[in-house]
């Protein structure tokens, strides 16, 4: 069994937001990059079914959509564990495109088990995983929070309100994963770091296929005003405030 891990290639969440050319691109300059978190889990949790030789899972791949200046990330998912990677070499436009030319990724190669984040942590989208899944015609699993392989069958666990619901799914699949799959991500080791460098990065060119959407402008959110602190002894200040400024009552 074969399991693909789509990663994306993020900026770390201490990153102070600036935009470019007129607010239309991030500035990208002094960025720490990183694997999406939900990915990042993803890619735990394939690695833990791989170490189960009862599970079957004969290899753990990763899959991204971005230049050539991504590769870092990807050769940290190769220190993690992941046994080789695909890069397709396009910019990634929109989540449309990125799904697009995952699927195309997948219908080369042919995984069993294909695991995206619930979403990335820069855009928020939460659409890749399903596209990819409509791109491929076949069924996608949305909520992932846990995911088991028995008896060559797909074990999985997704929350629901109210309560959580374990579904059998057949392979192929997508499975998108939100937080629950792995406790923590996996840290790198030297051993690793030292092995990812000999690893195989597939890289691919991308398939003819038009974003959806256009980015106009980004615009920074209005900064929080300043904090009020009222004496604990005057309440009805507080009173005030919360009926003249805030009108929560």
């Amino acid at each position: 069994m074969k399991i693909l891990v789509c990663i994306s290639h993020v900026p770390d969440t201490t990153t102070k937001v600036k935009f470019v050319d007129g607010d239309t691109k991030l500035d990208t300059n002094g960025i720490q990059w990183v694997i999406n978190p939900w990915d990042e889990l993803s890619l735990t949790r394939a690695l833990e079914l791989k170490d189960n030789a009862s599970t079957g899972v004969s290899s753990v791949t990763v899959a991204h959509v971005g230049p050539a200046t991504t590769e870092p990330t990807i050769r940290k998912a190769l220190a993690i564990g992941a046994d080789n990677a695909i890069r397709v070499n396009a910019d990634p436009a929109d989540a449309y495109f990125v799904a697009a030319q995952l699927a195309e990724v997948v219908k080369q190669e042919q995984f069993d088990i294909i695991m995206c984040g619930i979403e990335s942590s820069d855009y928020n989208g939460s659409a890749v995983g399903s596209m990819l899944a409509e791109f491929l015609d076949i069924p996608s699993v949305s909520a992932v929070s846990g995911l088991n392989i028995e008896n060559n069958e797909a074990i999985i666990t997704r929350e629901i309100d109210g309560g959580k619901e374990t579904v059998t799914v057949p392979t192929p699949f997508v499975a998108i994963v939100q937080k629950g799959i792995a406790k923590e991500p996996r840290i790198a080791a030297m051993r690793g770091i030292m092995m990812a460098r000999s690893k195989p990065i597939k890289v691919i060119e991308p398939v003819a296929i038009d974003p959806l959407t256009e980015y106009v402008k980004f615009e920074l959110p209005k900064p929080r005003a300043a904090c009020k602190f009222v004496d604990p002894e005057n309440p009805k200040e507080l009173i005030t405030l919360l009926q003249n400024e805030t009108k929560l009552i």
